[in-house]
């Protein structure tokens, strides 16, 4: 399976600012990759490569009013998306970081920290326990690019639809019988809610309804380990281009889930029967219900989080699809930590 570089998962660092972006997403414009700011030279920085003091900026809006602060080359607005995004020009890029080619290195590598050590064991483990090919896998992350630190978690991309759908059946095997790889205790579950939905509006009793069911992320060794999954080329659904997205404003919504078998997936998806809207903020009011069809994220903490049969409270952005100018429908982009959820009811 032939994967390009340059999609989820991978780095790029920049030529003249030695900024370090994560990609997002599998789909780019001609001209540059939309990534957005992970990591920028401070000289109070905590994370050293080749002397050089780098701090991480985590909140998404804190990464938007650095770039355009300090380098505001790296924002456009995307007709596409009919977004202001992130991403840096192809001519921009000094190099991309790729989890699979940094498998191989660090398979290969004699010497290593204890981090790559522990990440290295995990893979291995992974190849074993869940009949993964070193191809299939990659180690992504500040460890990928020299800017982790001793509590840096282990970030690991499997690549390929069916080698992600058997692994994930495979995992549930994997974290029930083995010693070293476990789901989290209810402390850890504590904690993860306060740093991944704290401020938000959503329920702790919500949250772990649907992240104890998650196999996807947990503990190597007392170390946090994270999965994202990416399908194969051939399920991307077609180019960059292909995709108009239009921003009708914000809903929150009752509805059934159809159909969870993207949810694993980066970005995942779900379809949806719409049942009641609760809310709305649309720009527009001839808007059918019944064209809402689908939930979208592109956000890690969004996978495996609702199952086929279940009743849901959603609330994103609400956008229309047009795919090759033919087919429309209307889909539930959920992006904001704070604002956006999508809970079990």
């Amino acid at each position: 399976m032939k994967i390009i570089e340059g999609i989820e998962g991978d780095y790029i660092e920049t030529k003249k600012t030695h900024l370090f972006f994560d990609v997002k997403g599998l789909l780019h414009p001609n001209e540059r990759k939309i990534s957005f700011l992970r990591f920028f030279p401070h000289p109070k920085g905590s994370r050293i490569k080749n002397s050089v003091s780098f701090k991480k900026i985590y909140k998404l809006s804190d990464r938007y009013t650095f770039l355009r602060e300090n380098f505001p080359e790296y924002l456009f607005f995307s007709k596409e998306f009919d977004l202001e995004v992130q991403g840096v020009r192809n001519e921009d890029i000094k190099m991309i970081y790729s989890p699979r080619k940094f498998l191989k290195e660090l398979l290969k590598k004699e010497k290593v920290t204890r981090s790559e050590n522990l990440s290295r064991e995990l893979c291995e483990f992974f190849i074993s326990e869940g009949d993964l090919s070193e191809n299939s896998l990659g180690i992504t992350g500040s460890l990928m690019v020299g800017l982790n630190t001793e509590d840096s978690d282990i970030d690991l991309i499997i690549y390929g639809t069916e080698n992600s759908i058997e692994f994930q059946k495979t995992l549930t095997t994997i974290l029930k019988n083995s010693k070293m790889c476990r789901k989290y205790n209810m402390g850890e579950y504590k904690t993860h809610y306060k740093w991944r939905f704290g401020g938000s509006e959503t329920p702790f009793e919500s949250f772990l309804k649907s992240e104890q069911r998650k196999l996807h992320q947990g503990k190597y060794k007392n170390v946090d380990f994270f999965i994202r999954y990416i399908k194969s080329p051939e399920d991307w659904g077609g180019n960059f281009y292909d995709y108009q997205y239009k921003n009708y404003g914000r809903i929150k919504l009752r509805a059934e889930i159809m159909d969870s078998k993207n949810s694993i997936f980066t970005p995942c998806s779900y379809k949806i029967s719409p049942r009641k809207i609760l809310e709305n903020g649309f720009y527009s009011k001839n808007i059918n219900i019944k064209n809402i069809s689908e939930i979208a994220s592109f956000r890690g903490r969004f996978c495996e989080q609702v199952r086929d049969g279940e009743m849901v409270l959603v609330e994103g952005k609400l956008e229309k699809v047009s795919f090759q100018n033919k087919q429309e429908y209307f889909r539930i982009l959920l992006s904001d930590p704070l604002q956006d959820k999508l809970i079990i009811i």
